[in-house]
């Protein structure tokens, strides 16, 4: 609290004359990381169908998570307080990637999977260092890009 106190210019404790307590401050920091998420994803898919949204929301997703990754962690590695999250916020941080995937919630489950765990592989430092790792995005994103309907003759 103190961290988030001084970043902000104040006293820890006056953090409580705005929020409550800890969790309500986990909260607004959650719903601060969906809303920039859904921002960044909802701006990359402008213009784009099908495998080349999908790579557009990898890439977005993937530099919003390395350039905020303390609040991608906060937002993404424990529950999230969907009890006190603004109404439809969730939905509307994965609706880019639904509309991606053609609506399909398990292809939408598995693509976040799969971006979440590069992703934290990545902040982890787990890949050696200097690794380009754009072609396994790329990789990735076209195993999981939904073809698009073909025109019947």
């Amino acid at each position: 609290m103190r961290r988030i106190a001084d970043r902000l210019g104040i006293r820890a404790p006056s953090l409580y004359k705005h929020l409550p307590d800890k969790a309500a401050v986990e909260a607004a920091l959650q719903a601060e990381g969906l809303v920039g998420l859904a921002e960044a994803l909802e701006a990359a898919e402008v213009g784009l169908q099908g495998g080349s949204a999908l790579s557009a929301l990898a890439a977005a997703y993937r530099r919003f998570a390395l350039e905020h990754p303390h609040l991608y962690r906060l937002t993404s590695d424990r529950p999230l307080a969907r009890d006190v999250l603004p109404s439809g916020l969730e939905a509307r941080a994965v609706a880019p990637l639904l509309r991606a995937v053609g609506g399909d919630i398990d292809v939408a489950r598995a693509v976040w999977a799969f971006a979440h765990g590069m992703v934290l592989l990545e902040l982890d430092g787990r890949f050696p260092p200097g690794t380009d790792l754009s072609g396994a995005w790329l990789a990735g994103a076209t195993a999981f890009a939904v073809p698009t309907a073909k025109a019947t003759p």
